[in-house]
């Protein structure tokens, strides 16, 4: 499923998004163990923990009972990230389970003018953080001082909130009411907030954060000092977490949540098990009136693989996952299983725009190594040297078909050129093409690169990647048929985001991801354009888009700069023509440049669920910034 276009641009322009639905009539109601908190005068009633417009949430099939614990798990050191999927994707407003929109959640309306130039919020009165204390704009408008626009503590991202590199005029009206402006369209702003892990605005409690914030609190550096910082902005940084998923969990356990669990035992301060408690002011009810969520409790397993995710899972352990194991070789050892493990299976519809994608450090900090990745015969002739259909038969169990990453056939952004060149094995056409280029050889029959060097190509894999592991295995050969050494190094997910997506010095790396059509490609492009960190291909080009300014800032090509005023123009624009005419010419652009390869268009996937798991959506997107599954509203999940 994708956000249809004309769905799409309904959530901008003059008209509100998706209005909220009133509370049902009923008394509200609550589990026991808040009940008795009540009772006993250390928690206040419900009505006065629960905004003026609680947020209504229809269950996906019944209403649910209270209770028992959501049994998850977390796979290495640095899969922190997930948890947007499972439990903190509460942003301003949200993807709808069908993906066909943006509907209101922590904000009660978001509404945008004719131009799409001026967007106002519109904030639940009486809305709390887990602590009791209020939400309002006055929260934005820290996050806007201190996050957004604050340069001491040079956060960066948040690109929708600006144009042209200028953010949004932030104008707050009361407690409940903001106006952000912009100085030139910004019709993808409601989308773009939708997005996983995008909003920020919902996670700087000021009354918490302050205190890190030499702004607010002159002693900030001393506290700072005492927590181990070297000074007061490297505590914010991390302590506000916005800027790394890793860190925003790790320090979870007492900064104040909009989330329905907060962490007790935040990630990183167990070495067994993370745990997250339900959110006592959690702002959301059923059509009984009564409080979500109704699980009392997710229980993280810290797991050191993929493996032993896979085990605990055919024990019955988990409850409900689909990243890490759900690969096409490890679905017959699980259907095995079933009725010992109690469990079935749910569809994903893949939107990734490939099951692995192949990319070449066009930045790399080696000069010889640059000009050769950079060089697009070099990028075409690796691709000639794959045996695609090898790799979908071995590794995907023949699900598949030879693609390079791209928008899917029968989507109307589709470009044949981008699709299909260079898909085909051709090992003789490969060596002529690296013969023009790097023609020498050793004794062994590996190329030379211009420094006289064995032109070795290191490809750094996160290890719970293990599709990526099983294709390397067999793509090595495919290039060493063409005097490529090609060699691959995997390790643990938080190395890999340390050593990639925030480095410079690697030679190449794969992922997936991205998206393969409508409205999905034209937010995350980074296989078309490389627009931010994802696209790890191209780290200094990426960065001159954000910030030319910065020193690490590499100047790209004229191709990439007018990618990147392409891509300008379509954030501008709210109308779906206008935008699917620029949208073509980009990905017409992306054809040319080439710079990525990747192997196939993902076929169907799935995911393992509980037998006992109820309002589960059985068929839905498999996505990051639709984080599945987390737009099927994970508050309303139970058990019997």
């Amino acid at each position: 499923m994708r956000i249809t276009r004309r769905r799409a641009i309904l959530a901008v322009g003059s008209a509100a998004l998706l209005p909220s639905t009133a509370v049902a009539a009923q008394p509200p109601g609550e589990p026991d163990s808040l009940k008795s908190l009540v009772a006993k005068g250390s928690l206040p009633p419900l009505a006065q923990r629960l905004p003026d417009n609680p947020l209504l949430i229809k269950p996906t099939d019944q209403i649910g009972r209270y209770g028992g614990d959501w049994n998850h798990a977390l796979v290495g050191g640095g899969s922190l990230s997930m948890l947007f999927r499972y439990q903190a994707y509460e942003p301003l407003v949200r993807y709808t389970p069908e993906w066909d929109g943006v509907t209101p959640n922590v904000a009660e309306s978001v509404t945008g003018d004719a131009e799409s130039k001026v967007f106002t919020i519109k904030l639940r009165r009486g809305m709390r953080w887990s602590d009791g204390q209020p939400y309002t704009t006055d929260d934005i408008k820290f996050w806007y001082d201190t996050v957004l626009t604050d340069r001491r503590v040079a956060f960066v991202g948040n690109e929708f909130w600006k144009s042209n590199g200028v953010p949004a005029k932030l104008d707050v009206i009361d407690a409940q009411t903001c106006t952000a402006t912009f100085e030139k369209p910004n019709g993808f702003f409601p989308l773009q907030i939708a997005w996983a892990n995008n909003d920020q605005t919902t996670r700087c409690p000021k009354h918490y954060l302050q205190q890190f914030h030499i702004d607010y609190n002159p002693r900030a550096d001393e506290l700072a000092r005492a927590r181990g910082f070297s000074s007061w902005i490297a505590c914010f940084q991390s302590v506000c977490g916005v800027q790394d998923d890793n860190t925003f969990f790790l320090n979870s356990s007492q900064r104040p949540t909009l989330m329905a669990w907060m962490f007790s035992v935040a990630p990183g301060e167990n070495t067994e098990r993370a745990i997250a408690v339900r959110n006592p002011y959690y702002w959301k009810v059923d059509t009984a009136g009564s409080q979500l969520p109704y699980f009392d409790r997710i229980v993280y397993q810290m797991v050191a693989d993929p493996q032993v995710l896979l085990l605990k899972t055919m024990q019955g352990q988990i409850d409900m996952i689909d990243q890490y194991i759900a690969t096409p070789n490890n679905k017959s050892v699980l259907y095995d299983a079933r009725e010992k493990g109690g469990y079935g299976f749910y569809t994903l519809t893949s939107t990734e725009a490939n099951v692995m994608t192949f990319m070449l450090n066009l930045n790399h900090a080696d000069g010889t190594k640059r000009a050769l990745f950079q060089n697009r015969d070099f990028r075409a002739a690796m691709s000639l040297a794959l045996d695609r259909q090898a790799l979908i038969d071995a590794v995907l169990v023949g699900q598949g078909s030879p693609a390079q990453p791209s928008i899917r056939k029968n989507d109307p952004l589709y470009n044949e050129q981008l699709a299909t060149q260079f898909v085909e094995l051709d090992a003789d056409r490969a060596n002529k093409m690296l013969d023009a280029i790097v023609p020498k050889r050793d004794g062994e029959g590996y190329r030379l690169d211009a420094s006289g060097r064995r032109l070795t190509i290191t490809f750094e894999l996160d290890q719970s990647r293990t599709v990526f592991l099983d294709m390397f295995q067999l793509a090595i050969p495919m290039f060493k048929e063409v005097g490529l050494d090609v060699q691959m190094r995997p390790m643990d997910r938080s190395l890999w985001e340390t050593r990639v997506r925030q480095g410079r010095d690697f030679d190449a790396t794969a992922h997936q991801f991205g998206a393969s059509g409508g409205i999905a490609a034209m937010l995350d492009p980074r296989y078309y354009v490389p627009t931010d960190a994802n696209a790890m291909y191209a780290p200094g080009w990426q960065l001159w888009y954000r910030d030319p300014k910065n020193p690490k800032a590499v100047e790209p090509p004229d191709i990439t700069k007018s990618q990147f005023a392409l891509y300008s123009q379509l954030q501008a624009t709210a109308d779906p023509e206008s935008q699917a005419a620029i949208m073509k010419q980009i990905l017409q652009g992306a054809a040319e440049a080439f710079y990525v390869f990747g192997v196939s268009l993902p076929p169907e996937s799935y995911g393992v669920v509980k037998n006992d798991m109820r309002n589960i959506t059985r068929t839905m997107p498999n996505s990051f910034g639709w984080p599945t599954y987390a737009p099927t509203r994970p508050e309303q999940f139970f058990k019997v």
